[in-house]
């Protein structure tokens, strides 16, 4: 048992310290152990001379105690699941994991005496409260978001405190009583030892600057990955540059650098991958850099210089180990930035990815073309001429479409697949077409014009959907969800986003773009998408702003505009009123924008996208002429919430459907929020919202009357479910996710006789529905997922007289009998959780006919989390 506690203060302690003091803490624990291992041995000793070693079972019985096994195994199952699902913690878990299974047999043996003995708890509470505080934090593990790296910080002072707590146990209670064989106990301090050692190698989880895996199937890149190695490795070499044209492998190439094990024996875990782009932000750069490592800045950073100064502290914290800074995408014009990153360190190394050369620096490695051989082989495999169920053309054809596409593995792979499947016809025709198998190696106008001709033969629906893409910053992820709603209204597609996800699915099909999913189960199969999201390769994306640009302006169905700084083209700028008679209007401004918002008369836009940086942005004026506008999506990429102001604008919109913020503060907007009488949905990503919505000027029924749909995923301030919008009584969907500090619903829950899907999916501090749901007569969906709180469902949950499907996979503490009122759910037909959980459905199946209680994977795809 000694041992068992000894590794949670280890694994506390691996999230607690800092680098400075990590050998001496170490020393420490490992000088604390040894002292541990001599009481334990002694004891033993003694307990031989003195023959009493039935004397030394009732001690340890006394200490474990009748209720220790039931603690053990919430926590053993806790750490089971929780080890698939919090990546960042995923080697130190499973560490944990494989220990809790070496004890598990001894916790059994000693529980199963007591029985036996009739013995009663005495002296276990002490003990009990430890392992329940390890189970919670091995929960709290599960609860910090990849993305919340301020909650990380905030999280390592809670693990420094409780990291005492349980080393005092172990220095006084445990030295009291030592119980196992010198064997055991030689065998377990050898296992924590090496653990210990283990502990060097481990640093903050990676969140965004890991670098991510390559693509499953790669050819061509062997001897340049050696190449760019050797180069790399040369100690004269402190800023490499490594260049190519778009489209030819570079960031593929690092990707595979990464995962040489001389690379990752050198680095370690000071491997820091950084997407620069076209308007590289410094500060928001830096500040995740700092947090990344788990440091405050000494002083707010307001400036690039400021950035700087803060960059080199931490290079100079972590030196002289070795540090490999990879820039990606670095744009011309950005020399200087380079610049500002070099520093006279040890070790400290630059890997710079760019389409420009930068003849300023001495060391570049020029990334070439595929050869014959291997452009081939991988345009074979993305038309799949293999599978024989192709049309097969002539061996000349297929290389001069092979030699058109120069080489570059993202045009054979986008052109093979749009070849796929194909009609001879359409093989011929794209042959006629192509320039003579001549390559257009180096220019960026020829390669775009190649990749425009794998859109020729698409669908108008499909070539419309990938032209919207575009609409978003480079390098960015652009959430599934946000599609859904823009397609719906532009295209009317279906409300539950089905037909989005499938074109989505044959753009990816097609190469040109890549739907990344997380993994789902039978209740999330069509109607959860929260967590996917599309990414798109640099030149797909001005692909796809090409394709949108063809027309002049004032006549182009979508609008995508760009602006560097406060650098408006001139005719932006003019004062006659500037028409626009775009659907989707989208405008991307930086940190610096500052100019007022020129006239613009924009009648016909039914979808406006706004990207921007700031931490005070104030909406344009024109949003509110806008009386076609039905879909508005407001993003901010910069590090902090920022405040809106002009939300009153949107008040006067007849047509206004459907709205989503990200990174806002929300109490911003309440204080001026108007009656939006048009609103069907609202979604809320990452904001802060805190009680904003109890201090609106008006209340949320009447400033929300049609409401249908709340979406709130992300927000680590929500605490509790504000009471307004209970009122809102025509809301069919309310979805709360991943509010880890959600921890009290309103009894007024049981006023939305309208709802019909209900989630409150990872919200961890969650203990109970109120018993208020039983009112909800039209609700089929009831998602608790992944709530590791909730202890028992509502006693008359069977009043839910239309449940069709409830989610409890990972509701850990759901342990007891289900209520009697279970057996009503005569419409219940999927139950979803773990083989636990499965077994209290047993004796309810017999009275619910329809009912398939489906048991849900551990190993989730965990594709979508940062890696």
């Amino acid at each position: 048992m000694s041992s068992l506690l000894y590794i949670f203060c280890i694994f506390c302690s691996v999230y607690s310290y800092q680098r400075k003091d990590s050998e001496k803490k170490l020393k420490s624990l490992r000088s604390q152990l040894v002292s541990i291992s001599v009481v334990i041995l002694v004891s033993e000793r003694r307990r031989r001379r003195s023959s009493s070693k039935v004397m030394a079972l009732m001690v340890a019985e006394s200490l474990l105690g009748a209720g220790f096994e039931q603690v053990f195994t919430l926590l053993q199952e806790t750490v089971k699941d929780v080890v698939s699902k919090a990546r960042q913690f995923k080697g130190l878990l499973r560490n944990l994991d494989s220990t809790l299974d070496l004890l598990a047999d001894t916790v059994k043996k000693i529980e199963r005496s007591n029985q036996q003995r009739g013995r009663a708890v005495e002296k276990t509470q002490s003990l009990i409260e430890e392992m329940t505080k390890g189970e919670e934090l091995v929960r709290k593990c599960l609860q910090i978001p990849w993305w919340n790296l301020v909650l990380i910080v905030k999280y390592s002072s809670k693990l420094s405190k409780l990291d005492k707590a349980i080393l005092r146990f172990c220095q006084v209670d445990l030295q009291l009583h030592g119980t196992m064989t010198v064997f055991e106990t030689r065998e377990i301090v050898s296992d924590i030892s090496q653990r210990m050692d283990s502990i060097r190698s481990v640093e903050t989880p990676k969140v965004s600057f890991a670098v991510r895996e390559p693509p499953d199937f790669t050819v061509g890149f062997d001897m340049p990955m050696k190449e760019l190695k050797t180069l790399l490795l040369k100690e004269e070499v402190t800023l490499l540059v490594l260049t190519a044209p778009g489209g030819c492998g570079k960031t593929t190439l690092v990707q595979m650098l990464c995962q040489d094990e001389i690379i990752k024996g050198k680095f370690e875990n000071n491997i820091f991958f950084v997407n620069v782009s076209k308007t590289p932000n410094v500060k928001v750069i830096v500040q995740n850099l700092l947090n990344y490592k788990n440091m405050q800045p000494d002083f707010q950073i307001q400036s690039d210089d400021d950035a700087i100064d803060q960059l080199l502290q931490l290079l100079n914290h972590i030196t002289p180990n070795p540090i490999l800074l990879i820039l990606d995408d670095v744009w011309l014009g950005s020399e200087n930035l380079l610049e500002k990153f070099k520093f006279d360190l040890p070790n400290y190394k630059i890997l710079v990815t760019s389409r420009t050369a930068f003849p300023r620096f001495r060391f570049t490695y020029h990334l070439k073309p595929l050869n014959d051989v291997d452009a081939m082989t991988l345009f074979r495999r993305s038309v799949s001429l293999h599978d024989g169920s192709s049309y097969i053309p002539a061996e000349e054809d297929v290389k001069k479409i092979v030699k058109g596409c120069g080489g570059f593995p993202l045009v054979l792979q986008v052109i093979g697949a749009s070849l796929r499947g194909q009609h001879e016809v359409v093989w011929r025709s794209r042959l006629m077409n192509w320039s003579n198998g001549q390559s257009f190696l180096g220019s960026d106008d020829k390669l775009l014009g190649h990749l425009e001709s794998s859109l020729e033969n698409d669908k108008v629906i499909i070539k419309e959907c990938f032209m919207d893409l575009g609409s978003f910053p480079e390098d960015q992820r652009i959430p599934a969800a946000i599609l859904i709603d823009m397609w719906a209204e532009l295209y009317e597609l279906d409300e539950d986003g089905i037909d989005a996800i499938a074109h989505l699915h044959e753009l990816t099909t097609r190469n040109l773009a890549n739907l990344v999913m997380a993994g789902k189960d039978a209740s999330e199969a069509n109607s959860y998408y929260n967590d996917d999201f599309v990414t798109l390769h640099d030149i797909l994306r001005e692909l796809a702003m090409h394709q949108s640009s063809k027309e002049p302006e004032e006549e182009r169905p979508r609008l995508i505009l760009n602006i560097s700084g406060n650098n408006l083209p001139k005719r932006w700028m003019e004062k006659k009123q500037k028409l626009i008679n775009a659907c989707l209007l989208s405008i991307s401004t930086g940190e610096s924008f500052s100019w007022s918002w020129c006239n613009i008369h924009a009648p016909k836009v039914e979808v406006l996208v706004l990207n921007f940086q700031k931490l005070n942005y104030t909406l344009p004026e024109f949003v509110e002429k806008m009386d076609e506008l039905k879909v508005f999506i407001v993003t901010n990429y910069g590090f902090f919430h920022a405040e809106i102001s002009n939300f009153q604008l949107l008040g006067s919109l007849p047509n206004f459907r459907r709205i989503r913020l990200e990174k806002v503060s929300i109490s911003s907007l309440c204080k001026t929020l108007v009656p939006l009488k048009s609103l069907k949905k609202i979604s809320l990503f990452m904001c802060n919202i805190g009680k904003a919505f109890e201090n609106c000027t008006i209340q949320l029924s009447n400033a929300l009357p049609n409401l249908i749909e709340i979406r709130i995923d992300y927000c680590n301030d929500l605490m509790e479910l504000p009471v307004g919008l209970c009122d809102i009584v025509l809301l069919k969907k309310l979805i709360i996710t991943n509010c880890h500090k959600l921890s009290a619903l309103s009894e007024g829950i049981g006023n939305l006789e309208n709802l019909e899907v209900l989630r409150f999916r990872s919200c961890t501090d969650l203990s109970e529905l109120p018993e208020s749901i039983k009112s909800l007569h039209k609700l089929s969906i009831l998602d608790i997922s992944d709530c590791l709180s909730i202890g028992k469902l509502p006693k008359h949950i069977g009043e839910l007289c239309n449940l069709k499907v409830l989610n409890m996979k990972g509701c850990l503490r759901l342990c007891n009998s289900l209520p009697e009122s279970t057996v009503e759910l005569k419409q219940l037909e999927l139950v979803v959780c773990d083989k636990e959980r499965a077994k209290l459905w047993e004796p309810i199946k017999e009275f619910l006919t329809k009912l398939k209680v489906e048991v849900a994977e551990k190993d989730i795809n965990l594709n979508w989390l940062p890696k």
